[in-house]
């Protein structure tokens, strides 16, 4: 029985744009290994797909949601030959560089838009033989700006009001929470921070939640599919708080599930904060903030 495996130099598998790749392929059987060569292929991708409900839309959709290729770039590590029983070790190092101009965009795991970056290792062996192959992902983050952004404070005061959306406002409970985001433009590596008051309801609380949400949106000039979905939920305050008392907004930003906010011509990745307020009732009130996620 032989193995192959890929194993990076750096633990943490995160890289930026001009970094060098190294590591070495692993090679692990019991007996001689002849082989046909042995090559690793590194390769990035933008992967774009239609929510149920947008299938069918646009017949224009199909062709513009093939994937976006960033890399393709393959190496020999090991010529045809034999390898030894145990264990081998092939070193290996291949550039982070684009094809042709565009742009690396940092990895991101989204529902309806996935970033993703392999290294794939192929052995060809005989006919008798199964080839090998094994794949490893591994991070790609923008470097780090060097000018400084200026937080953008926000102050917010809900009451039955300023809900929007919401036709029968006379059935929600009167209330007034007030609060503050500490910026509304945010560092992914920072948390997300702030503070919430209760300075009156009528109706007992059940739970106030801190809500995470991406907007995806895939399409071409023919039309755009968007899509809100959740990525985490931060209960900040369980049962019927005390009222004038200030409570904490401290969020952490996801790694993969979340990227710097972003725009291109055919998809788009953004983000949002929801407050949610629950009353004992399963009623259920919520105030939405966009947010800019930047890497500085």
């Amino acid at each position: 029985m032989t193995s192959l495996d890929i194993k990076l130099r750096k633990v943490n598998k995160v890289y930026r744009e001009g970094d060098m790749v190294s590591g070495v392929v692993v090679v692990q059987s019991k007996t001689e290994v002849p082989h046909s060569g042995v090559t690793l292929t590194m390769e990035g991708s933008v992967n774009l797909q239609l929510s149920a409900k947008s299938v069918g839309l646009f017949e224009a959709f199909y062709n513009s949601l093939k994937p976006i290729q960033l890399i393709n770039y393959t190496i020999d590590v090991a010529k045809p030959g034999k390898l030894p029983n145990g264990r081998t070790e092939i070193p290996f190092e291949i550039p982070l560089k684009t094809k042709g101009n565009k742009p690396l965009y940092e990895t991101y795991h989204g529902v309806f838009v996935n970033i993703q970056y392999l290294l794939k290792v192929d052995m060809k062996r005989s006919l008798l033989n199964k080839d090998l192959q094994k794949q490893c992902e591994f991070i790609v983050e923008y470097k780090e700006q060097k000018e400084k952004v200026a937080p953008k404070k926000a102050t917010f005061s809900i009451t039955p009001d300023t809900l929007q959306n919401i036709k029968e406002k006379h059935i929600v409970p009167n209330f007034e929470v007030r609060g503050r985001l500490d910026s509304t433009i945010c560092r992914l590596s920072d948390p997300f921070t702030g503070e919430l008051v209760v300075d009156s309801s009528v109706a007992p609380i059940k739970s106030i939640e801190v809500q995470l949400v991406r907007v995806e949106t895939c399409g071409c000039a023919e039309g755009y599919a968007k899509d809100a979905t959740e990525i985490q939920n931060i209960q900040v305050a369980d049962g019927d708080v005390c009222r004038g008392m200030a409570i904490p907004i401290y969020m952490i930003f996801p790694r993969l599930f979340t990227c710097p906010t972003l725009t291109t011509s055919n998809f788009k990745v953004e983000f949002e904060i929801n407050i949610v307020i629950v009353f004992t009732d399963d009623h259920l009130v919520t105030e939405n903030f966009p947010v800019t996620l930047l890497r500085f």
